[in-house]
């Protein structure tokens, strides 16, 4: 019998994130998420903090919907689970501008593909009902561009990332919401980068009928905790006449263990899957920490700390080119042109945790979720600028430094 090899204990040192995410978790949630009791999912207080859950992320996602609760998994169960009323032959248009737009096209054309076009190359099926609209890697969706489309093509779902992470650029929630009421189009949302970022209200794009979230970025959570949705009684009444092909990440049943069953808040949920009460007491916390900073609150933060990385980056010889406030995407120096991944493995083996886009042109991704204040945006500003030294950028360090303090004083004088 060969040996069994029992490998030494993993440690993972602290890293900084500074990605598009998963972001830092705050210390309150992953305190909450060690100090919860061994407890099995139907115990009394599991249940109450899933009732709390849905009530508090229905505040923050500023919906009265009653269809909005949290999906076990990731950001992609959330999408998955957002997408399942797409049917084989479905007519849908998709908006991409960026690796993550792709995904969720791939995924429609997955979902939308009949049987015969799924076989026909089942890792990129070829659905003749999914229209894709590509638009420029480094631009944005505008309305005037959903608009042209819905009219030409006239689908059942139409679908676009609000905030397109693979390359920083906010695209057109308001065109894309009257664009689709204005064609009685049913509207698709991925706001995985934008819920709890961006100061904003579901319930104010009317045709929007599907929104889908993640938990570990403007959030701020464990990503393995829950995916917010949100459902209008437009996209369940379809799903009531159409079902859908799934059992896992079925919207309405789901919903039903969250206490949601014929479009109420019940006494009590239905079995539908095992929760975990460590992650129901993680997301209940960071939910709570939302509420309490508000969501305005920590929108008009990120909106001001971005600014001041910005322009530290662009003082060193960087030029940005996104205009999200959770994520800078940059083009390096002329004198580093082409060294974008060698920078990026050089930052990340000394545990400061930036990306490089997945997507061509190759551009830099820093990111600053749940990193809002000045210790670290300086320490991000530090580290990066002294990586493109150690490449031969010659940058004054001590110049920059002193423009990034001379910002925050000048915010503390204001204030």
């Amino acid at each position: 019998m060969a040996e069994v090899i029992v490998f030494p204990q993993l440690e993972i040192p602290d890293t900084i994130a500074a990605g598009p995410g998963p972001g830092n978790t705050d210390p309150r949630v992953l305190q909450r998420f060690a100090s919860a009791g061994m407890a099995d999912h139907m115990q009394a207080d599991v249940l109450r903090g899933m009732v709390e859950s849905k009530l508090m992320l229905r505040e923050i996602m500023g919906t009265a919907n009653v269809h909005t609760f949290g999906v076990a998994g990731t950001g992609w169960s959330g999408l998955d689970c957002l997408f399942s009323a797409v049917l084989p032959g479905d007519k849908v248009v998709v908006f991409v501008n960026g690796t993550f737009s792709g995904i969720d096209g791939l995924t429609l054309r997955m979902k939308a593909a009949t049987a015969e076009e799924l076989a026909a190359s089942p890792l990129d099926p070829k659905a003749a009902s999914v229209t894709v609209v590509s638009v420029p890697h480094g631009q944005s969706v505008t309305g005037e561009i959903v608009q042209a489309a819905l009219a030409k093509h006239q689908p059942k779902w139409a679908a676009m990332t609000h905030w397109e992470t693979g390359s920083g650029r906010i695209n057109d929630l308001r065109g894309f919401s009257d664009a689709c009421q204005a064609y009685d189009v049913m509207g698709l949302i991925d706001a995985v980068s934008s819920l709890g970022v961006e100061d904003f209200r579901i319930d104010d794009y009317p045709g929007v009928d599907g929104w889908a979230s993640c938990p570990q970025k403007g959030i701020c959570c464990l990503p393995l905790t829950y995916a917010p949705v949100s459902f209008t009684d437009r996209y369940i009444q379809n799903l009531r006449r159409t079902g859908c092909r799934t059992f896992v990440h079925h919207p309405i049943l789901e919903a039903r263990h969250w206490g949601i069953i014929d479009g109420k808040d019940a006494e009590k949920g239905v079995y539908h899957r095992t929760h975990s009460a460590y992650a129901v007491a993680a997301f209940h916390e960071a939910l709570r920490i939302t509420l309490q900073q508000t969501v305005a609150g920590r929108a008009k933060s990120y909106a001001f700390h971005e600014a001041a990385l910005r322009d530290a980056v662009t003082a060193a010889g960087c030029k940005v080119t996104s205009n999200m406030t959770s994520l800078v995407v940059l083009n390096l120096p002329d004198s580093l042109k082409g060294r974008e991944m060698e920078l990026v493995q050089a930052c990340r083996a000394k545990g400061f945790g930036i990306w490089p886009t997945l997507s061509e042109p190759v551009q830099v991704r820093i990111g600053i979720l749940n990193l809002l204040n000045q210790r670290a945006i300086t320490d991000i500003v530090t580290r990066f600028v002294g990586a493109m030294n150690e490449m031969g950028a010659g940058i004054d360090m001590k110049q920059i430094g002193e423009r990034l303090e001379e910002q925050y004083q000048a915010a503390v004088a204001a204030e």
